[in-house]
């Protein structure tokens, strides 16, 4: 017969490495935090842009037959929605006036999870979750909209 050993460590001690690897986890900075929100929505809307462009008569075909965005015109709907998903993008990426730049994205995700998609709720959450960070919080102390004072540098704001 084996006999097998067990050791524990004290509550305490488990415990106390917790608390030492949040304290360390907090320490990470926001800003970077921040950067990879703003690089990895902008690139959702970037992509989607730039592929519009690329086949602009399917585009509007797409426009017309599929989303069929109510109240405007498919020409229309195409021209704003590409031209939003490039500029909002490209503002983003620099980190200019970006919580201004999250309000059209926010609106374009509403419209499609509403009208075109609503089932595609799990793809949209993520997105919607980010840019509602990015608004809430801004584009950080790595931005333009930092480096030119439109965001104040908050000591100790999380």
């Amino acid at each position: 017969m084996q006999t097998m050993m067990t050791t524990t460590m004290p509550a305490s001690a488990v415990r106390d490495r917790l608390a030492w690897a949040l304290e360390h986890l907090g320490r990470f900075p926001l800003a970077a935090i921040q950067l990879l929100f703003r690089l990895a929505i902008a690139s959702v809307f970037l992509k989607a842009g730039l592929n519009k462009l690329a086949s602009w008569e399917l585009t509007v075909q797409l426009f017309a037959d599929e989303y069929k965005v109510p109240v405007l015109p498919p020409e229309l709907a195409a021209t704003l929605a590409t031209s939003v998903e490039i500029g909002c993008s490209a503002l983003l990426v620099a980190g200019l006036a970006t919580r201004l730049a999250t309000l059209p994205l926010l609106g374009m995700i509403a419209v499609i999870q509403t009208f075109v998609y609503p089932s595609a709720y799990s793809e949209h959450l993520p997105w919607a979750s980010i840019l509602l960070f990015l608004f809430t919080r801004g584009g950080g102390a790595w931005s333009v909209d930092r480096a030119i004072g439109l965001e104040p540098a908050a000591e100790g704001r999380r």
